[in-house]
């Protein structure tokens, strides 16, 4: 492939038409055309200019994120700066070597050398991790929670000099573990941002999101307390239409997620739960003024969290009054981070706002708490001190297959919650996050809810229960 004065200088000052020269040279064939290719270049182009140092980009798979972000950015940023230093990252090593060893062959392309043609790769760069430049430029591959020692990307002045650069560190198969998008999360905070060469050495994550706590929620959220511009391309816009028709036809896109609407939702959507309701949806929920006169029972339920940091659950105490003609009315919620002394002290609070007194008849007759960890130690604790009926309750099912079994009542119309009150659009939002896949980020007002109709309406009263279905 002949590479023109004019060819080579728009190669020199545009990534796109680079990657699409390179993409050409490689595979005999032109790169399909798409605004989103644009959008990702210009980015990366603020990135080479050092004015974006912190860039996340989410977008569907098998739409051109390696090619261009990888392949295509690194190799042409080192072209341009052949002393340039970098890591990348992908969630298997292996993958992130068959990327780097995929930026060396392009860099081997004649073409290259038409438009690079100082640019030299060292001979001595066998490695399918890690090659050289003549110039002291490096390329190294490592996977998600991989050891780097001893390496480094950027540089030490203000010109760029490398970056680093992850795409996908969460596999989708691992997104629902907690623990391993903890340690993902642990490896992007305390090594891979320590392989920065200087403050500004940039940082590109490229990935479809999993999860609404995987490494890009996590930044985005402010976890790493640093500014990052974010590049966002759902599979479907604001208008409703495809972002790659030609690609992705809309008619296919609407098929995936009728097939599976919880992967579609993150890995195409890039919004890890789905907007309007996973297992409960909005229209679900009724709402009341004042409460019907036939309620008949009140109980206090309550889901107490392990721990108090910030990216753990709350802990959450319910008062739920049962009406023989209308189904179950949440009346009053308090919810919070609380440590085991101040704990007892929301509890015993909500339990006296609630209880029954000479002037006024129905209240809480009991409190159910769940049996584990912070719960039993409540329990305990009540029991023993103060004069507060309180029940332990046993969970023996996953939260899936219970939701499972009481979302034919909200459904059918018979949970209603109050109206104008300040914490219902946090409670409903929760409910509209919550999947199959558990992608969701809490679930804590959910637990009591599903122990309260369980309880109520579920194991309570069978023939309250089949009248009211």
């Amino acid at each position: 492939m002949k590479i023109i004065s004019q060819k080579r200088a728009d190669c020199l000052s545009s990534l796109k038409t680079y990657v699409n020269t390179m993409f050409e040279a490689s595979h005999g064939i032109q790169m399909k055309d798409n605004y989103h290719i644009d959008l990702i270049c210009e980015s990366l182009e603020l990135v080479l200019l050092g004015k974006i140092t912190r860039l996340i980009v989410t977008m569907p798979p098998r739409s051109g994120k390696t090619e261009i972000i990888v392949k295509g950015f690194i190799s042409w940023a080192t072209g341009i700066f052949p002393d340039s230093e970098w890591i990348h990252a992908s969630y298997s090593k292996r993958l992130a070597a068959n990327n780097a060893y995929g930026v060396r062959e392009i860099m081997r392309q004649d073409a290259y050398s038409q438009i690079f043609p100082n640019v030299k790769i060292k001979q001595d760069s066998s490695a399918k991790d890690e090659f050289r430049t003549e110039q002291g430029g490096v390329v190294y591959a490592t996977g998600s929670e991989g050891s780097i020692t001893g390496r480094g990307a950027g540089g030490m002045g203000d010109k760029f000099k490398g970056a680093i650069v992850i795409d996908d560190a969460l596999k989708p198969g691992e997104a629902a573990s907690e623990t391993i998008r903890t340690n993902i999360i642990n490896w992007f905070s305390t090594t891979m941002e320590s392989r920065k060469n200087s403050i500004s050495t940039p940082i590109v994550i490229v990935q479809q999101r999993l999860h609404e706590e995987d490494l890009a929620g996590f930044l985005l959220s402010g976890g790493n307390n640093e500014h990052w511009d974010h590049l966002n391309i759902p599979a479907i816009d604001d208008n409703g239409e495809s972002f790659w028709e030609d690609q992705f036809p809309k008619h296919d896109l609407k098929r995936k997620e009728k097939s599976d609407p919880y992967v579609f939702a993150g890995q195409y959507m890039q919004a890890p739960s789905p907007a309007g309701g996973g297992m409960f949806k909005d229209e679900y929920w009724n709402y009341y003024d004042v409460l019907p006169p036939d309620i008949d029972l009140m109980r206090i339920y309550g889901d107490t969290a392990q721990k108090t940091a910030e990216h753990n659950d709350y802990s959450v105490f319910q008062l739920w009054g049962r009406s023989h003609s209308k189904g179950l009315f949440l009346v009053d919620q308090c919810r919070g981070k609380w440590e085991a002394p101040e704990l007892e002290t929301m509890l015993i609070n909500f339990w006296n706002k609630h209880r029954p007194t000479q002037f006024k008849r129905m209240g809480a007759q009991v409190v159910k708490i769940e049996d584990k960890s912070s719960g039993s130690s409540l329990i305990q604790s009540i029991q023993r001190d103060h004069l507060i009926p309180v029940e332990a309750i046993q969970r023996n099912k996953d939260k899936v297959f219970r939701a499972t079994g009481v979302v034919k009542y909200f459904a059918s119309g018979y949970i209603h919650l109050p109206k104008n009150t300040e914490w219902v659009y946090d409670y409903t939002t929760e409910f509209s996050k919550f999947t199959p896949l558990m992608n969701h980020k809490h679930d804590d007002q959910i637990d009591p809810t599903m122990d309260a109709v369980e309880d109520l309406l579920v194991f309570n009263d069978t023939m309250f229960t089949e009248n009211l279905l």
